[in-house]
């Protein structure tokens, strides 16, 4: 049980720090994408009417991608490191679902309807599906 709970909490740090890394290097590589973040964070933090952010769907579908890689790779983790591929990753597929929720929740009159949608909804599966790549062999 122990080894559960702590790949579940490794596969949850792992995540931002596999999102925040993704993004830097996004940001560096496609500068572009870097506005659209630093517009997006200012629009969350100051308010929907005090900036002039507007969703661009090229990166959102890029968000959506993102959290597919990284959800998988979070969930790999989290069963490698309890050792078995079913509760570990699901929990932590609970986790991050709670976490995209919260993040719709902030940014909800930011983007579209679908982002919300696709974004929280493929945090679980795609944890369990990483999880499903664990051999323990």
């Amino acid at each position: 049980m122990v080894r559960i709970v702590l790949g579940v909490i490794a596969g949850f740090f792992a995540w931002f720090v596999i999102w925040v890394g993704i993004e830097k290097i996004l940001s560096a590589a496609w500068p572009a994408f870097g506005a659209f973040q630093a517009a997006f964070q200012e629009a969350i933090e100051r308010g929907p009417r005090a900036t002039d952010f507007f969703p661009d769907t090229t990166f959102l579908i890029v968000h959506v991608l993102v959290a597919c890689i990284v959800s998988a790779a979070a969930g790999f983790l989290a069963a490698s490191v309890a050792g078995e591929k079913a509760r570990a990753p699901l929990a932590l597929g609970f986790m991050l679902l709670a976490m995209g929720l919260a993040k719709a929740y902030m940014s909800w009159p930011l983007v579209p309807l679908w982002y919300h949608v696709i974004f929280a909804a493929i945090l679980l599966p795609m944890a369990i599906l990483g999880g499903r790549f664990y051999s323990s062999n």
